[in-house]
């Protein structure tokens, strides 16, 4: 069966499915349970012989064996049974469920995977399918799952900018689906970027990768998808940790954090009351080894993200624009964050390139250091993608061509020899600036919330974007001011369960 074909049996067999009602997430949650299943029967033939912790009675032949009621029942069993299993074999299964209740359809998949040869196919084809069901899982807006894909094109430009070396720890607090692990992988595995030797392969696959993840299904998909790129092993321990990796300094440090944790501002747990009605409290997660104590999510990823890094450390984290601004703890963890590390570079990022409505994001690149009585950033570089840019999910995607003039002005190869775009006379449409410490530490509550551009669409009716694009623009400006709304009430509600 080639390439082509398998795509097409895939994708064909999801559309059959969603007219049952089983949406991408689902189908892709079974699919990666069956893949693993098939795999693992691979792996355990001639010339491999491996033992991956399968039970024989719950193996691959047994689903094959099976059909009507007693495939399902079987089924079940064999989820429930290997969710309880050490390593990854149980971090896959872990609150596995049947989600395709029509037992033939089950048996028709099941054959669909078994006529696939997954062992022998290359990673890149294997992988190519599993992003692009990653991807359109993410386009289904109400299942939510597209707060855990960041956009492959601005993940490749970061990483093409951070230009991660051999032998080097890379680690994401809040990993999602892996995008950033299989960028880094693929960027370091590349003959134009590195000639790897035997060890150097070897530390890649196996050492190079660390990272969390809470969501269950969600660390799932993750491990799946390293899997299938050929990172980690099928009889190795999870490299991705279930536990949440704001509660507890990590007691590990590395040479690389690339992240986009969860968009959303304050942390929360939910309990039930002693009415019996369900409630939210914010968490603050009180560390000694942060700069504040808050329970916006966002800012203590960027301390927690500080602390992960070795004293050479280099990090890339996409942070929401409250990041820039919000005062209080805010303004602390910026102005230690300018003092402490070197935050080199911010890259403003326009709406509509995220899955998740309304998001109005920016990517900072620091350089972690030892401790000095001096500031260590001495002038951040800003590059504008936001003004006059206008980008939609399926009409006008981002693509990785987009970001070619940021990467260039960035200079990856050596960022002390950059060149400002900008100039206040000669070119004031510049994108590329640089503002000094002293400017910035001056600003109220140290905002780094900076533009420059004027907005076009303000005066110059005739370089107006096109209809769609304007309509997609206000729904995104409308959903962020409701999001900040709920913020803002939910704050107040808080509030006013602790009178």
């Amino acid at each position: 069966m080639n390439t082509a074909s398998i795509i097409s049996k895939v994708w064909s067999f999801c559309t059959t499915l969603r007219d049952d009602g089983v949406g991408y997430g689902d189908y892709l949650e079974q699919l990666t349970y069956l893949i693993f299943l098939k795999m693992a029967d691979e792996y355990s033939q001639p010339p491999y012989r491996r033992e991956v912790g399968i039970p024989p009675e719950y193996n691959w032949q047994s689903l094959k064996t099976k059909r009507g009621a007693e495939l399902e029942g079987h089924y079940i069993a064999l989820l429930r049974a290997l969710g309880a299993r050490p390593g990854m074999l149980g971090q896959i299964f872990t609150k596995a469920q049947n989600k395709i209740q029509d037992p033939a359809k089950l048996y028709r998949l099941i054959k669909m995977v078994d006529g696939v040869q997954w062992v022998m196919m290359g990673a890149d084809i294997k992988g190519d399918i599993y992003e692009g069901l990653l991807e359109k899982n993410a386009e289904d807006t109400k299942s939510g799952a597209g707060q855990y894909f960041t956009p492959r094109a601005l993940i490749k430009a970061i990483v093409e900018c951070v230009r991660p070396e051999p032998d080097r720890t890379i680690a994401d607090p809040a990993c999602g689906t892996g995008g950033f692990f299989l960028a880094a992988y693929d960027f370091l595995s590349d003959p134009k970027h590195y000639s790897l030797d035997k060890a150097q392969k070897h530390f890649l696959k196996h050492e190079t990768f660390h990272g969390n993840e809470i969501v269950a299904n969600t660390r799932r998909l993750c491990l799946m998808n390293m899997f299938l790129h050929h990172i980690g092993e099928i009889d190795g321990e999870s490299a991705i940790s279930p536990n949440d990796a704001l509660v507890a300094p990590s007691g590990q440090s590395y040479d690389y954090v690339l992240a986009n944790p969860p968009f959303g501002k304050k942390s929360a747990m939910s309990f039930t009351n002693e009415e019996g009605e369900q409630e939210s409290d914010d968490l603050t997660y009180n560390r000694q080894d942060f700069w504040a104590t808050t329970s916006n999510k966002q800012l203590n990823f960027v301390q927690h993200i500080r602390t992960l890094l070795k004293t050479t450390g280099k990090a890339a984290v996409v942070v929401p624009d409250n990041v820039l601004f919000e005062g209080g703890a805010g303004e602390t963890i910026r102005r230690k964050l300018l003092e402490n590390t070197d935050l080199h570079t911010i890259l403003r990022l326009p709406t509509g390139i995220f899955y998740a409505h309304g998001v109005k994001a920016n990517v900072l690149f620091f350089d972690n250091r030892e401790a000095s009585p001096h500031p260590w950033t001495k002038e951040v570089w800003y590059y504008d993608y936001r003004t006059n840019v206008h980008h939609t999910l399926k009409k006008k995607p981002m693509r990785y061509e987009d970001l070619a003039e940021f990467i260039a002005c960035y200079h990856p190869t050596n960022r002390h020899e950059r060149r400002e775009s900008w100039h206040g006379e000669k070119n004031p449409e510049g994108r590329w600036r640089k503002f000094n410490y002293e400017t910035l530490a001056a600003r109220d509550k140290t905002s780094l919330d900076l533009f420059w551009l004027k907005d076009k669409s303000l005066t110059d009716l005739d370089n107006l974007p096109e209809p769609e694009e304007l309509a997609e623009e206000i729904i995104e400006n409308l959903e962020a001011g409701l999001n900040s709304f709920r913020e803002v009430l939910a704050g107040l509600a808080a509030g006013g369960n602790q009178e």
